[in-house]
């Protein structure tokens, strides 16, 4: 088996929306007033259904290629728990420290404020 290359990990959007298209044209074939009578209404059917049934079965196989797709739902749901309690967990790391530094930076102001009127209070005084 080959190594994964970008493209197996990635969806094209465009094979997704032309399955939409393949399957309207499928539908519109077996709609018509001629049927599937003549010859040629038959192979368009069954041109038109082989194009959409060949796209389901890449966008199927893509789809199971990506990362994470072997996961089943329930443990799905438990990863994006997970990150999410993980996520609120930093936020609130993330207000504690915000909090913490603008305490200590309005601390350091009023320090340095009284650091230079106690270095002004010790400076001699000189008479010019």
């Amino acid at each position: 088996m080959s190594a994964p290359t970008a493209t197996d990990s990635t969806l094209p959007a465009v094979l997704f929306s032309s399955l939409l298209d393949k399957l309207a044209t499928v539908l519109e074939l077996t709609q018509r007033p001629e049927g599937t009578v003549t010859p040629q209404a038959k192979q368009a059917l069954l041109q038109a259904t082989n194009d959409f049934k060949n796209a389901l079965a890449e966008a199927k196989e893509r789809s199971a290629r990506l990362p994470g797709g072997e996961l089943r739902i329930e443990e799905q749901g438990e990863v994006i728990e997970m990150l999410t309690e993980l996520r609120d967990r930093k936020r609130q790391q993330l207000a504690e420290f915000s909090t913490r530094a603008a305490t200590t930076s309005v601390g350091m102001a009023q320090g340095t404020v009284a650091m230079e009127v106690d270095s002004m209070a010790s400076t001699p005084f000189h008479d010019g």
